[in-house]
């Protein structure tokens, strides 16, 4: 669909349009919708589960690294430069700070391709919710002001199939849901970046609560399961295979 609409209309097609309408909402709206494209929020909303459902975090670190290389190789090759730099400021609606390039692809949106992918490849019951999710996380970078459609368009895709991708070789190299030390090794980095979002509110105000929220109850449910001694240094390795046995089915 994105390469579709660049052909067709250009790389700035349907910015002002749909960034205008987004206007009519609150900016504290967009503000938090794009929080679930920060890296960092993705991460500790892993430690949610990650104690409970080692595998499913073994294919979003997978996703998550596939992603990186897609994202962050566009990125500085592509260089393209993003609303901030094309329009005046009178000419948009511009929330938070105006960054002006590497515009394509749009990290958040490959961010909430990769999150909601993953969930939506375990979740299969609930796809069509975390559908809708990503696609509000990417209309959030529209509205404001610092994405192109195509951008978004871009994103999304790329995490999806880094999503699918990711989910695939976790079910066929299991290793870091099935041996403690590489699985702690990568919860106490989510945990980290859980940190981080206290110390950073990404530069959107009206999201400094809500990430502060955020990392409080990933780092509590850390270590309600993480830090119990009969739990300590342990991967449940009842609940992997479980998970194993129903992705075979």
């Amino acid at each position: 669909m994105g390469a579709v609409l660049y052909l067709v209309c250009g790389y700035h097609a349907g910015f002002l349009r749909l960034n205008a309408a987004a206007a009519l909402a609150p900016d504290w709206l967009w503000q938090w919708l794009t929080l679930f494209g920060d890296e960092r929020v993705a991460f500790a909303l892993a430690l949610l589960f990650s104690w409970r459902r080692p595998r499913l975090f073994w294919a979003l670190v997978l996703a998550a690294l596939i992603a990186a290389l897609y994202a962050r190789g566009l990125k500085p090759l592509v260089d393209a430069a993003r609303p901030p730099a094309v329009f005046g400021a009178d000419a948009f609606n511009l929330i938070g700070p105006g960054h002006t390039r590497h515009s394509f692809p749009s990290g958040h949106s490959v961010t909430a391709g990769v999150f909601f992918g993953v969930l939506a490849v375990h979740a299969r019951a609930w796809g069509w919710v975390w559908l809708g999710c990503a696609l509000l996380v990417g209309a959030s970078r529209v509205a404001l002001g610092v994405h192109w459609p195509v951008d978004v368009a871009f994103g999304l895709a790329g995490g999806g199939l880094a999503a699918l991708l990711g989910s695939w070789l976790a079910a066929r190299w299991p290793g870091g849901a099935t041996r403690p030390l590489p699985h702690l090794l990568l919860v106490g980095v989510a945990a980290l970046l859980a940190v981080s979002l206290l110390l950073d509110n990404g530069g959107y105000a009206a999201a400094t609560w809500p990430l502060r929220l955020i990392a409080v109850a990933a780092l509590c449910s850390a270590m309600i399961g993480y830090l119990p001694v009969w739990r300590r240094g342990e991967v449940n390795h009842e609940e992997v295979n479980h998970e194993g046995a129903k992705d075979a089915k």
